[in-house]
C-alpha cells in the first residue's frame, strides 16, 4: 500500500462505537483463538517485556499479560483511540498508547517480543511497519506477526464479500476483502525482505470462525466494522432478508455458525 492514500475499508479503522461491539462479538468470534498461537510462535515467556503493535480492543495483549506474569511488561500500541478506550476500560494494568505502526513512539531495543495479530493488512506503508516492528525489538528477540491467509480459504466470508458486492456494489464489499489482502505467502515475503528481513518462518494454522447465529454474524460484520458508517437502517434490514438464503450453508444442527479460517504466523529474530 505504500505511496497510496488508504479508504477507511482499506485501513480498518472502526468508529467509537463500533469498537464495543467488535470486543464483544468479534474478538471472540475470530480472534480469541490465535493469541496462544502467536504468542508461542513469538516464544514469549515469563518475565519478557512485550509490545502488541495495532492491538486493537487488547485480546493479544491479555494474553500475552498472564503469560509474561507480574516480572514481565505489557505495551499495546493503536492508532484508533476507540478501540484503545475499550481496551483501558476492559485491562487498566496494561499500557496503552496511541501511535502508527510506520513510527513507533519506542526507543529502539526496547521490546524482548513484538507482536501483532490480524493489522498488518491495513496499514498504510507495511514494509516500514515490519522495520519499526524489528527495530524496537532487542537483540535475540522476536517478531511475530499473524494475517489472515486468502478469502478463497475462508468460505463464509467468501459469501459475505459476494453478498455484500450484489446488493451494495464492490466498493462496500473491499471492507470484508480487505483483511484477507496478504493471503499470498510470497506476498508476505516480500513484504519482509522489503523491510530487511529476509530470514523468516511462516506457518499457515487453520482456525475456525464462530457466531451463535447467522443474525449474531451478521449483526457483528456491519455493525463492529467499518461498515458501521456506511450501511444504513434500510441496507442493514435489506442484507438481513438476504444474506441467511446465502449462509445457511455454515449453520450447524445447532443453529450457531462455524467455517474455516487459516491464517499465516510469520516470524523471525532480532
Amino acid at each position: 500500500m505504500k505511496g497510496n492514500r488508504m479508504n477507511e475499508h482499506e485501513k480498518g479503522q472502526v468508529a467509537a462505537n463500533a469498537a464495543e461491539i467488535y470486543e464483544q462479538f468479534f474478538v471472540p468470534a475470530l480472534f480469541a483463538e490465535w493469541p496462544k498461537r502467536v504468542l508461542q510462535a513469538a516464544n514469549v515467556q515469563t518475565g519478557d517485556s512485550v509490545l502488541d503493535v495495532a492491538c486493537g480492543t487488547g485480546v493479544l495483549a491479555r494474553e500475552a499479560a498472564d503469560l509474561v506474569g507480574t516480572s514481565g511488561t505489557v505495551v499495546g500500541v493503536d492508532i484508533n483511540e476507540g478501540m484503545l478506550a475499550v481496551a483501558r476500560q476492559k485491562t487498566p494494568n496494561i499500557t496503552w498508547k496511541v501511535g502508527p505502526a510506520e513510527a513507533l513512539p519506542f526507543s529502539s531495543n526496547t521490546f524482548d517480543r513484538v507482536v501483532s495479530q490480524f493489522g498488518l493488512m491495513f496499514f498504510e506503508d507495511q514494509a516500514k511497519a515490519i522495520a519499526e516492528m524489528g527495530r524496537v525489538a532487542r537483540p535475540g528477540g522476536t517478531v511475530t506477526v499473524a494475517v489472515w491467509a486468502s478469502l478463497a480459504a475462508t468460505p463464509g466470508y467468501a459469501v459475505v464479500a459476494e453478498v455484500l458486492n450484489e446488493l451494495f456494489g464492490p466498493e462496500v464489499a473491499q471492507s470484508i476483502q480487505m483483511p484477507y489482502s496478504l493471503g499470498d505467502r510470497q506476498l508476505v515475503t516480500s513484504l519482509f525482505t522489503q523491510a530487511g528481513i529476509d530470514d523468516i518462518t511462516i506457518q499457515t494454522v487453520t482456525g475456525q470462525t464462530r457466531f451463535a447465529s447467522i443474525e449474531s454474524w451478521i449483526y457483528t460484520d456491519i455493525k463492529g466494522w467499518t461498515l458501521a458508517d456506511i450501511i444504513d437502517d434500510e441496507g442493514y434490514e435489506q442484507l438481513k432478508r438476504y444474506a441467511p438464503q446465502k449462509l445457511t450453508q455454515f449453520v450447524l444442527d445447532d443453529g450457531s455458525v462455524a467455517f474455516d479460517a487459516p491464517a499465516h504466523i510469520i516470524t523471525f529474530a532480532t
